[in-house]
């Protein structure tokens, strides 16, 4: 009975960092003005800042899968 609730919070706790992980880069990529106020330059740099975001994840989510 012990071993089952050990892996039941185990994967609630790791659902819960991945989104805290998640969370945290959305904010520090996203933060700024709404797209139809932007410059042609400021939503490319908010275009790379994106993509720069999802790469971090990815890593995030390989150092997590490398760290069982």
């Amino acid at each position: 009975m012990g071993r089952l609730i050990q892996m039941i919070l185990h994967r609630l706790l790791g659902r819960l960092i991945n989104k805290g992980i998640n969370t945290g880069i959305n904010h520090f990529a996203g933060g700024g003005k709404p797209a139809d106020q932007m410059t042609p330059a400021e939503r490319e740099q908010a275009s790379e800042a994106q993509k720069t975001a999802k790469r971090a994840r990815q890593a995030a989510n390989l150092a997590r899968r490398l760290g069982r």
